[in-house]
């Protein structure tokens, strides 16, 4: 008998269609899902804060370096879901491949990435709906647009500090209860909000395209200020590693294998599709931005989509703009909470957590306690956190479990050789797991020392809980024939 923690699962060569919950998800659903997820937030909000505070006009290089480095990632994602079709993402990949202990960890991690990511999105999704609000008279009071104690300008002038962020609780709620009603119902929401999204995200790229000012480029790569990270070539690196927030949905598409008809089949093509297309946005939209607004003034602009849309001076579609960002960003909070509750679902039913999150509502067939408890957390970190430590932590997160994936290749090549892939990643098994694994590991060094302290603390935090409840009440400590040694 193996140690607990280098325990594994069995591969099994189909999902489990009594899982209870209902395959919805074809192709161009997976895609729409992960370009909804990454083309949020991380669009609409980081951009410009990484370009304001890291990398001034390279931050165009700092998204092909993410691309680049989560193109390698992305193969060995679609690798491992064709040949494991199973949901719960790098957690159920590193549990077959690299033994419980680290499944436990990449789990709880994904638990950590998810919730700090949807409090991320809706966090930003706030500011918008305020500036939307204010191009129509409606003033939301700023102390309930920010965080505690976040310093505020009142309308009559004056200085305050902040209550609470509201809207962002109310979002997540709102999505929350969407969800709750069923997969199949909030997927058809989900695909149509994606569709209006990138309609948006087109009109606003070819009006803003003649407003482009040259001088905005120069210097390119401006100089260091005396600081890593603040611009300089580590600025590019640490904007780098605050892009990886736009592809965490890669990782939300793994999630959904049993939501999933054939996903042998259907989930590279889906991981693949979203990591092709939310590259090139990306990459187009970041330069277009920078190249309209002057870097300087985005550093604490948490709306630079509304801000460059009021440079160009087009009121009407200014406001087209703003209505189609605000209705967007809930596709990439409905990506982020389902991820959540799939993960949670999965952990419960390996025995790992409490089964209470792997109990569906009979009705809907969703994990509703896992949806309850997913949406409280990620409300108080949404009210509370400011959105640049939000999606530090979520990038971190989504590396971390990039690392593992790409370990997770290589492991089960050598270890289950002949099991059938449907896709198998080019190069053998130890050239793009080892380029993905470098690659991921520079730009999360890249990443502040306070992120790094908050994700090993919530490591540990993990560690204890899988050492007093997980290694006894794991199915596999009860089943020891059913696993590898």
């Amino acid at each position: 008998m193996s140690m607990p923690l280098w325990r594994t699962k069995p591969i099994a060569p189909h999902t489990d269609q009594q899982d209870g919950l209902k395959r919805v998800f074809g192709p161009w659903r997976l895609i729409a899902m992960g370009v909804g997820v990454t083309v949020g937030a991380g669009l609409f909000s980081l951009t410009g804060v990484v370009a304001g505070q890291n990398a001034g006009p390279a931050v165009t290089l700092s998204f092909l370096i993410a691309a680049i480095a989560a193109s390698f990632a992305g193969l060995c994602y679609a690798e491992l879901s064709g040949m494991i079709p199973a949901g719960g993402s790098a957690y159920a990949y590193a549990y077959a491949g690299l033994g419980e202990g680290t499944a436990w960890i990449i789990g709880w991690d994904l638990i950590l990435e998810y919730t700090v990511g949807a409090a991320a999105v809706a966090s930003s999704w706030s500011s918008y709906l305020a500036s939307l609000l204010r191009g129509w008279g409606i003033i939301i009071d700023p102390r309930l647009l920010a965080p505690p104690s976040t310093p505020v300008t009142m309308p009559d002038g004056s200085t305050a500090h902040a209550w609470f962020n509201a809207p962002s609780i109310i979002i997540i709620c709102a999505i929350t209860a969407l969800l709750m009603r069923g997969t199949s119902e909030s997927a058809r929401f989900n695909t149509l909000v994606v569709m209006l999204k990138i309609l948006v995200i087109t009109s606003m790229v070819v009006a803003c395209v003649p407003f482009i000012q040259l001088s905005h480029f120069h210097p390119f790569i401006p100089p260091n200020q005396g600081e890593f990270g603040h611009f300089g070539p580590s600025g590019i690196l640490r904007a780098a590693g605050m892009a990886f927030f736009a592809y965490i949905g890669i990782d939300i598409v793994s999630t959904a294998a049993q939501d999933t008809r054939d996903p042998q089949r259907n989930m590279p093509i889906g991981i693949l599709g979203s990591l092709a297309a939310c590259a090139v946005i990306y990459i187009i939209f970041s330069t277009m931005l920078v190249g309209v607004v002057d870097f300087h003034t985005l550093a604490n602009d948490p709306s630079p989509v509304a801000t460059a849309m009021d440079t160009v001076h087009m009121p009407w579609l200014a406001a087209i703009v703003k209505i189609g960002v605000t209705l967007g960003y809930i596709s990439g909070m409905y990506g982020l909470l389902i991820g959540q509750s799939r993960i949670a679902l999965n952990m419960a039913r390996d025995g790992l957590i409490p089964p209470a999150f792997g109990r569906l509502n009979k009705r809907s067939q969703t994990p509703w306690t896992a949806h309850i408890l997913t949406a409280i957390a990620s409300s108080i970190l949404a009210a509370c956190l400011p959105i640049g430590a939000l999606g530090a932590m979520t990038a971190i997160g989504t590396l971390l479990a990039f690392v593992i994936v790409c370990a997770g290749v290589t492991a089960l090549r050598l270890r289950n050789p002949d099991v059938p892939r449907r896709f198998r990643v080019p190069g053998g098994p130890f050239l793009v797991p080892a380029l993905g694994i470098l690659s991921c590991g520079v730009v999360m060094a890249s990443i502040g020392t306070m992120t790094w302290v908050r994700l090993l603390i919530w490591l540990v935090l993990g560690l204890v809980i899988y050492f007093t409840y997980s290694i006894k009440h794991s199915h596999l400590h009860n089943t020891p024939s059913r696993h590898n040694s």
